[in-house]
């Protein structure tokens, strides 16, 4: 173990090019799907695996531990990928230590696990590897794991008073579990949970149905397509490309003053996007994404692949209730959505 954790830090950290597994969103579904469409994990300009945020040894170490347990237990890549959001949303990958015996904080290691609470003894739960397992082991027990988000099955593990905060961590827990998985000679698997990308590389940003639709509103035009969906639910990347614009935009209309993203808006009032991604595609095009709940977990220039978790659904700006309002542009002027995405294989709405 030891020897391997060595070689994924000097791999790692010495930046050598590797090839990645192939990564396809994190919503749900079985990897034998045959839907499920492999596709490279992006890249820097130098063809570098990229991994956001600044790892160290301890951190990578971790990283490669949980994975090797994981892989030892014949655990689907899906729940390394859960296994690595929690750790880092628990600890930052790191080995916390006991505070004490009688202290109300007892919570151990990497993902913050309590000798009170039966995860096991103070001085088993120093082991990461123990951790991990004794994580997996409770992961395996949650009927139906594979198809749920990555905040559900999280949680259902963890019971944390603050469950969404698991899922702004998705994309660092992909590029880790793929640039420390390709080190440790996993690069042949891929991540079993996906969502459906058509074969010309496209895919619903959000599964819900169509609440409003492209075209002139009230004597405005609505330049996109509204799809329903629960607050926090996944929004993913409509098909591979670069985020060229992220921004909070909500402009209170009697003052014309911020209104701010961190509530949410009024339609009544409240004008604007409000947190909001655009994406660039080849060709020509873009799509942007509308009302995420909090700031999108991509930044500027970052590239992405189709099915990427960027945000989650929420309604910040103009907005009376939690949805996508998910647009494309070609060539810098609107277009109707919905039949873009059908001809691109990817209809928007719900179908039986």
């Amino acid at each position: 173990m030891k020897r391997l954790v060595s070689l994924v830090i000097s791999v790692v950290l010495g930046c050598v090019a590797l090839p990645l597994f192939a990564v396809a969103g994190m919503t749900g579904g079985g990897g034998s799907d045959p839907a499920c469409r492999d596709q490279a994990a992006p890249t820097d300009l130098d063809g570098r695996p990229l991994v956001t945020g600044q790892w160290d040894t301890e951190q990578l170490a971790n990283t490669a531990t949980i994975i090797e347990v994981g892989h030892a237990r014949d655990v689907p890549q899906w729940g390394w990928v859960i296994a690595v959001a929690t750790a880092i949303q628990e600890s930052r990958l790191r080995n916390l230590p006991h505070l004490g015996e009688g202290n109300d904080h007892d919570s151990i290691g990497l993902f913050q696990q309590r000798p009170s609470q039966g995860w096991g003894t103070a001085q088993q739960l120093a082991d990461p590897a123990y951790q991990a397992g004794k994580f997996f082991d409770a992961l395996l027990d949650v009927d139906g794991w594979q198809a749920m988000t990555l905040t559900q099955a999280a949680q259902a593990v963890q019971n944390s008073a603050r469950p969404y905060a698991y899922a702004q961590h998705t994309t660092d827990a992909i590029r880790l579990v793929s640039q420390v998985g390709t080190s440790l000679g996993l690069s042949t698997m891929a991540v079993v949970a996906c969502v459906n990308v058509s074969p010309v590389g496209w895919t619903q940003p959000v599964h819900g149905p169509v609440v409003s639709g492209y075209g002139i509103r009230g004597g405005r035009m609505h330049a996109g397509t509204d799809l329903a969906a629960p607050r926090h639910t996944l929004i993913h990347a409509a098909a591979s490309g670069t985020v060229v614009r992220v921004r909070c935009n909500a402009i209170d209309r009697d003052t014309g003053q911020d209104w701010g993203c961190h509530l949410d808006g009024n339609p009544d009032r409240t004008a604007g996007c409000g947190w909001y991604i655009d994406l660039g595609h080849p060709g020509g095009v873009m799509t942007r994404y509308c009302h995420l709940q909090t700031e999108p977990w991509v930044r500027l220039g970052d590239p992405v692949i189709a099915g990427q978790p960027i945000g989650t659904v929420g309604s910040t700006g103009h907005s009376s209730g939690p949805h996508l309002h998910y647009e494309v542009h070609l060539d810098g002027d609107a277009t109707n959505p919905q039949p873009w995405m059908a001809d691109h294989g990817a209809p928007l709405g719900i179908f039986n």
